[in-house]
């Protein structure tokens, strides 16, 4: 992945519709297990699946030396956790703050856990909303459209350092 001279220290993305193609709430059925053939599976068999890049970014961010996090507004608290488990995602994540309410509320507790100031943080979403919110907070927001891909991280990363230079 390309380096930027300025880099976030803390990027947080949220999960549905951004990692994933689905509301966990709505879309699919918790609880979650892995089937026979080692695919993840809802409560009604159907396969679970995230955006196709999803594990390459967390990988290349990691590698990169970024501190992740998950900020998810969903009331299916259990099942999202259940999903980042299954995926293997949790290796990733140093912070999560999964739980309905304001975004903003996730962000301060990243704050406050981390130390890091919302003009270091670098967020990723699918909602207009929440970029708003965390925009105004001065936290660098990146809409989200089709889910997350190496491109959208590169722009992402980007715009962060061109705020910061």
């Amino acid at each position: 992945m390309e380096v930027v001279s300025c880099k976030p220290k803390l990027i947080v993305f949220d999960l549905d519709y951004t990692l994933w193609p689905f509301w966990v709430d709505t879309h699919v059925t918790p609880p979650f297990r892995k089937d026979k053939y080692g695919s993840i599976v809802d409560a009604t068999g159907d396969k679970v699946r995230y955006y196709p890049e999803v594990p390459e970014v967390l990988d290349s961010l990691q590698k990169d030396g970024y501190e992740l996090a998950v900020a998810s507004r969903t009331g299916e608290i259990s099942g999202a956790n259940q999903l980042l488990e299954l995926f293997d995602w949790n290796r990733y994540f140093k912070y999560k703050e999964i739980y309905p309410g304001c975004k903003v509320t996730h962000f301060n507790q990243f704050k406050k856990q981390s130390g890091v100031a919302f003009k270091d943080m670098l967020f990723f979403d699918d909602e207009h909303r929440n970029i708003r919110d965390l925009e105004a907070h001065g936290v660098t927001s990146v809409l989200v459209q089709r889910g997350v891909t190496m491109k959208v991280i590169e722009q992402g990363l980007k715009t962060f350092a061109s705020r910061h230079n």
